[in-house]
């Protein structure tokens, strides 16, 4: 695959342009699909960028909104051929989340919180070896080492000198307490997610026990914003039998103004480290 064709990220791209020619005909999803002799399941999961698309449905959906410029019916078919390549994920196999990595691997900021554990992009790779054995016991140890290649693989993005992920999690203090493998493991964790905390791009916060309830208090919730602006910013909230994916302005817009009240009421930074330090020290005494 070409460095510079991210297929997730095409997909929806192209999904968007089609849904807004449908609108500019006045049509909905329904009438298209009678047209096509289609469900309109499909018609949804194309303008998601949920479900990949054939140049043949791009030449069908711009026969039924009558596109008559040659090259925009170029432009969406070559879009449709880039979103069918695979991006470096789909080398490890049939992985769950493939959306979300797509979606991540094209991101310029993530903003997360998580509640249980310390995020995968921070993770060390016996902590998410513990982490991931621990929550899918039934898992064979062959996909557990792939999900972890996959996991340290995702972690480029923060070392990349030309374009590093701007990350910013905000973590529970249950994280840093619950014990994910040993002692000695928790230590080498803590010390890493400091160490990683120190990068320019990355800033972690915790939200100490002592707060009480907080937006978070729900679960877990990550925002990807893109550097294209014609790419929406993207709520994912992962599931166990499946994710969700929040694109609405108004959707996108709550859960930010929760994740300012969840850095607000958060420790600083600086703050952060010292509680990290003190919990790491306390694994070291035993």
């Amino acid at each position: 695959m070409a460095s510079n064709v991210n297929p997730t990220v095409r997909r929806r791209r192209l999904g968007q342009e089609l849904r807004k020619l449908r609108e500019a005909k006045n049509m909905t999803a329904e009438q298209v699909a009678e047209r096509l002799l289609v469900s309109q399941s499909k018609i949804s999961r194309l303008e998601n960028g949920r479900r990949s698309i054939s140049q043949r449905d791009v030449r069908d959906l711009c026969g039924v909104y009558e596109v008559e410029d040659e090259r925009m019916v170029d432009s969406l078919m070559q879009m449709a051929k880039d979103s069918r390549q695979q991006g470096w994920w789909h080398a490890f196999g049939d992985i769950p989340y493939s959306v979300y990595i797509g979606l991540e691997t094209e991101a310029e900021s993530l903003r997360m919180y998580e509640s249980q554990i310390i995020p995968g992009l921070l993770q060390t790779p016996a902590y998410a070896e513990a982490v991931i054995s621990g929550a899918m016991p039934e898992t064979t140890q062959a996909d557990i080492e792939k999900r972890v290649t996959v996991r340290t693989r995702r972690q480029e993005r923060i070392r990349d000198d030309e374009r590093p992920l701007r990350l910013w999690a905000v973590i529970d203090e249950g994280a840093l307490h619950r014990i994910v493998g040993s002692r000695q493991l928790m230590i080498e964790q803590l010390e890493y997610l400091t160490e990683q905390s120190h990068l320019p791009h990355v800033t972690v916060q915790v939200i100490p026990f002592e707060m009480g309830a907080h937006p978070g208090i729900s679960g877990q919730y990550s925002i990807l914003e893109f550097p294209d602006t014609s790419d929406s910013s993207v709520v994912y909230i992962e599931g166990v039998t499946s994710d969700l994916y929040l694109e609405k302005t108004q959707d996108v817009h709550k859960y930010s103004v929760m994740y300012e009240h969840l850095r607000a009421q958060a420790l600083s930074p600086e703050a952060t480290r010292e509680l990290i330090a003190e919990r790491a020290e306390l694994y070291a005494k035993g």
